[in-house]
């Protein structure tokens, strides 16, 4: 199995032969998994680049999520067996209070296990006290917060100064990203980072995680 055909099944959206084709590329002697890994992110990226030339729109981006999934699923265990994989990066998504809109947060949590983060995700419509309890529950290092809503946009705020008030803030970091956001108005909730779409917030998380 050559490799750049993993990245291609990946940008190919061939969500029924990816996990055939990792078991494959496992099974040849001496292949690293992380080699494994780093053909299938290769893709990934090839992924979010069309989706930001808009090439591909949302419904590729949700079948590259789901792609990517399906091969991890068969990739994880080879990955643990190593020994390197370490303590996944635990990070938690949610939709603000107010809000019930999901489809960005859930797309992102999808394209997030193509790196290996251990997602906690909170639904939407979710009160600053569950968010907060979840940080102390979990320890995660990330907090990635959406909201479509003008009106829901303070939630963001309240989350922050919450986490200020727990002694938590300076523990986790704040990334944030909807329709009725921008990276001014982020900034202005108390946010870290700020992302338009699923496809960039990969990009800046990863970044965040140092990874």
């Amino acid at each position: 199995m050559d490799l750049k055909k993993l990245t291609e099944l990946v940008v190919e959206l061939e969500e029924d032969l990816i996990q055939d084709a990792v078991r494959e590329a496992l099974g040849q002697d001496k292949l690293d998994p992380f080699e494994v890994l780093n053909a299938l992110t290769s893709g990934m990226d090839e992924v979010g680049r069309l989706y930001e030339e808009k090439e591909y729109y949302l419904t590729e981006l949700v079948l590259a999520g789901e792609t990517m999934k399906k091969a991890f699923k068969i990739l994880q265990p080879a990955l643990i067996s190593t020994g390197n994989l370490g303590h996944p990066k635990k990070i938690i998504l949610a939709t603000v209070k107010g809000d019930n809109h999901d489809i960005g947060k859930n797309i992102l949590g999808s394209l997030l296990l193509s790196s290996g983060f251990e997602i906690h995700d909170l639904g939407m419509d979710v009160p600053a006290d569950a968010i907060i309890e979840k940080v102390k529950e979990t320890g995660a290092g990330i907090l990635a917060l959406s909201t479509l809503l003008t009106v829901t946009v303070e939630q963001i705020k309240i989350v922050h100064e919450r986490l200020i008030k727990e002694n938590l803030r300076d523990k986790i970091k704040l990334i944030v990203g909807g329709a009725a956001l921008n990276k001014d108005n982020a900034r202005e909730m108390g946010a870290d980072d700020f992302a338009t779409d699923a496809a960039e917030g990969v990009k800046h998380i990863r970044k965040l995680a140092g990874m």
